[in-house]
């Protein structure tokens, strides 16, 4: 018995689906990666906010992973575990020790904008094959991904306006 007999999606879409989904997973736990490294190395006048603001990030980032194998795994897939083989498919790239602020939220704003564009291209596919869970998911995502763009560039921006 499968969940993908009772959820009305074409089996061939579901795992095109999940594939791309497993693409995503891989980045998203590199990114979560570098988001604890950044956390733990951070330095400077900002500590403080950004010490907090990474494990925040790290946090809701590690909760997405949780969602997106889930997902696969509802889509007949079976997401992938091991580290090796994250870093043979993600385009997200592992950073070494950051202890900048400003390197940091680049990194962090470099990565947003592209998980971003993936997964306008995931919510497209899925809702081209009839998968409005998926879709409705990376919505989700997306809304949040936003607001955070924007809380950082204005938080970054460092001037006061007149």
């Amino acid at each position: 018995m499968k969940t993908i007999n009772y959820t009305h999606i074409n089996e061939a879409s579901a795992n095109k689906i999940a594939a791309a989904l497993s693409t995503l997973l891989a980045d998203f736990q590199v990114y979560y990666t570098n988001l604890r490294g950044f956390h733990w190395n951070i330095k400077g006048h900002a500590f403080f906010q950004l010490h907090s603001k990474f494990e925040e990030l790290y946090d809701d980032t590690a909760e997405k992973v949780d969602e997106i194998a889930e997902r696969i795994l509802m889509l007949g897939g079976v997401p992938e575990n091991k580290f090796s083989e994250y870093l043979k498919v993600a385009k997200i790239r592992e950073v070494g020790v950051v202890s900048c602020g400003k390197e940091a939220l680049q990194n962090v704003l470099d990565t947003l904008g592209y998980l971003i564009g993936e997964e306008r291209k995931i919510i497209a596919l899925a809702s081209e094959n009839g998968d409005d869970t998926t879709a409705g998911l990376l919505s989700d995502y997306l809304k949040e991904q936003e607001k955070l763009v924007w809380m950082l560039v204005a938080w970054s921006g460092g001037e006061c306006q007149k």
